[in-house]
């Protein structure tokens, strides 16, 4: 039986929505229109545009309010970054033509933009693997830190992103016991959305959860991969974890061999 993949962004969140303790860690999210983009910027100072279906971090975007705060009288402004460019908008009006023309009649969300954490003045986010054992229960079996290439807004490795261990992104900040509960804790909300996803596609055996960590050690879920990269983690320094994401790979069929 074919492992399940879902491309929607939308359904996968409505899914993880419908879990009450998982609901505080999904940041709100909308679909796209001139109306929601109105109520986001009002709520928010910082959103992200990102497309429905879509892998990679292609056709992502953000927009930030902005004001020049050494003119008292200084109009509030819109700056919307894509890839490694940024315009300045008067008006939401203006910047909602300019988001249309990018993205067509395909199908985008708003959501929430989160402040990641930082190293070396990059931002970062973490993703969690998380699989089915061959027990048939769900363990989050591995962790790797994505560290945004200079200048860009998204930290996928096709991006330009790079990878590094969560200790080295986390430990500046945390102490150790608070890096341990922070670690408990993205592991069981791993098992928990994986757990919730199989009961709409029950034909689920594996999923990447792009993890968020805000300025106040918040743990957020960004996206969920349903066909999640296993080769990250083959850079671990633990090669225990790579061994056991292929072992299960290979139990469930995602791979032929263990080798």
């Amino acid at each position: 039986m074919a492992i399940q993949r879902v491309a929607s962004k939308w359904e996968k969140t409505k899914a993880l929505n419908k879990k009450d303790h998982i609901l505080p860690y999904i940041p709100e999210t909308r679909k796209y229109s001139l109306a929601h983009l109105q109520d986001m910027l009002g709520a928010y100072n910082m959103v992200y545009i990102k497309p429905d279906c879509g892998t990679y971090g292609i056709g992502v975007m953000c927009v930030e309010k902005w004001k020049d705060d050494a003119d008292e009288n200084a109009a509030l402004s819109y700056k919307l970054k894509f890839e490694t460019q940024t315009e300045t908008y008067p008006s939401i009006e203006a910047l909602h033509q300019t988001i249309k023309k990018k993205i067509g009649q395909k199908t985008y969300l708003l959501q929430k933009g989160i402040s990641l954490l930082t190293h070396r003045r990059r931002k970062f986010d973490i993703r969690a693997l998380v699989q089915k054992t061959p027990q048939k229960t769900w363990e989050t079996t591995a962790f790797i830190g994505r560290i945004a290439a200079p200048n860009k807004i998204v930290t996928n490795h096709h991006s330009g992103g790079t990878v590094l261990p969560i200790e080295d992104l986390l430990g500046p900040y945390l102490t150790p016991a608070q890096f341990n509960n922070l670690y408990k804790e993205m592991k069981a909300l791993g098992v928990s959305a994986a757990s919730q996803l199989s009961r709409k596609y029950p034909r689920l055996k594996e999923i990447g959860l792009d993890l968020a960590i805000d300025e106040n050690f918040r743990v957020w879920i960004l996206e969920v991969n349903t066909k999640p990269a296993l080769f990250p983690f083959k850079w671990l320094q633990d090669k225990g974890i790579y061994k056991k994401v292929r072992r299960y790979a290979v139990a469930y069929g995602r791979l032929k061999s263990a080798k």
